[in-house]
């Protein structure tokens, strides 16, 4: 079984999404920003059908986590923006058309039922009523010896940290303030995890944190 994952780009004032979040910009103002640092990478390129791209050590950390993952967890709000029933939500089909970048089985987390939907390229969405440990043993049956990804948001990552369920963070922490909108460490105790530092890898665009949770 591999490791439980939290793996997320952050600002330095601490967060992962601007305000006034809307379907029209569904990473709050400025939110977009955090993640400038990944657009032009070959891996990422690759990954959303596009030729080209730059090879550095950011690419290199990239590539390596998405070679890792098995499967993905992720909020409603990061899958559609939206909340309530169904048939209410107008993105309903998620933000990433009929061949989204995953490749791999993803869990929705909502309080709202709905049958699988399977994409183009191998990736299902699963929607998941009945919690985050049940959402996680879902997705490590799938994921097999690959890692799990808790993609996000920040409500959907604290939830799994507070309950002791993620072996590692990897933070992208952009060069950047945006001043308001989800910080991605709020109300989390301070006794919550030990972490110790495994990685520091720095460039002009991001530094990329990676922390192992100590039990």
């Amino acid at each position: 079984m591999g490791n439980v994952k939290l793996d997320i780009s952050m600002s330095l004032d601490g967060y992962v999404a601007g305000p006034d979040a809307s379907l029209e910009d569904p990473l709050g103002v400025g939110g977009m920003r955090l993640h400038e640092w990944v657009f032009p990478l070959k891996s990422f390129r690759e990954r959303h059908g596009m030729t080209g791209g730059e090879t550095n050590a950011d690419d290199e950390i990239v590539a390596e986590g998405l070679a890792r993952n098995g499967a993905v967890i992720m909020g409603r709000r990061m899958y559609s923006g939206g909340e309530g029933p169904w048939a209410d939500d107008s993105n309903a089909a998620g933000w990433w058309g009929d061949d989204p970048p995953f490749g791999m089985p993803v869990y929705v987390l909502t309080r709202h039922e709905r049958e699988t939907v399977v994409m183009q390229g191998g990736t299902t969405f699963t929607f998941v009523t009945d919690g985050i440990e049940s959402a996680l043993e879902q997705a490590q049956d799938a994921a097999g010896d690959k890692d799990v990804l808790v993609a996000g948001g920040a409500d959907v990552a604290q939830q799994y940290l507070r309950a002791g369920l993620l072996d590692e963070i990897q933070l992208h922490v952009s060069p950047v303030f945006l001043g308001a909108g989800r910080r991605l460490f709020d109300g989390i105790p301070p006794d919550s995890a030990g972490m110790e530092a495994e990685r520091v890898v720095a460039s002009p665009g991001v530094t990329h944190l990676r922390f192992r949770i100590v039990r």
